[in-house]
């Protein structure tokens, strides 16, 4: 299981790394075709569409990134701060789902919860 942690980690500040690039292409094309038209008003507003939309997409990437440098860290918390990025990433299809499938499978895992020493200890049943 610390092979797919890794990769897990990876996964995740590579996706976020691709959002913040995803977000300064989107803050040039739109304020620049605000520029390009020469229309002070069309420059404020694109302006400001281009620094809201970039800024959502920088703010739902960081996450990503934070969550995959302390997973590769193996800090207990990053455990369970992934998976809750995980769960949201169930509704981003296709690419959103797989991973996060992905990683519910992985960091749910018994051998990955002791790994992180926050396994509690099952006790087989006699039934």
């Amino acid at each position: 299981m610390d092979k797919h942690i890794t990769i897990i980690g990876i996964l995740y500040i590579v996706f976020g790394v691709l959002g913040l690039l995803a977000a300064g292409i989107i803050l040039v094309v739109i304020a620049g075709s605000g520029l390009v038209s020469g229309d002070p008003e069309a420059m404020a507003i694109t302006g400001i569409v281009a620094i809201a939309v970039s800024g959502f997409f920088a703010i739902i990437s960081v996450p990503g990134i934070i969550g995959g440098i302390f997973l590769l860290k193996r800090k207990p918390w990053a455990r369970i701060f992934v998976l809750v990025l995980g769960f949201l990433n169930l509704i981003d299809l296709p690419f959103g789902t797989a991973l996060g499938i992905y990683t519910i499978w992985a960091l749910m895992n018994d051998e990955t919860i002791r790994l992180f020493g926050q396994g509690i200890a099952v006790v087989p049943s006699t039934n």
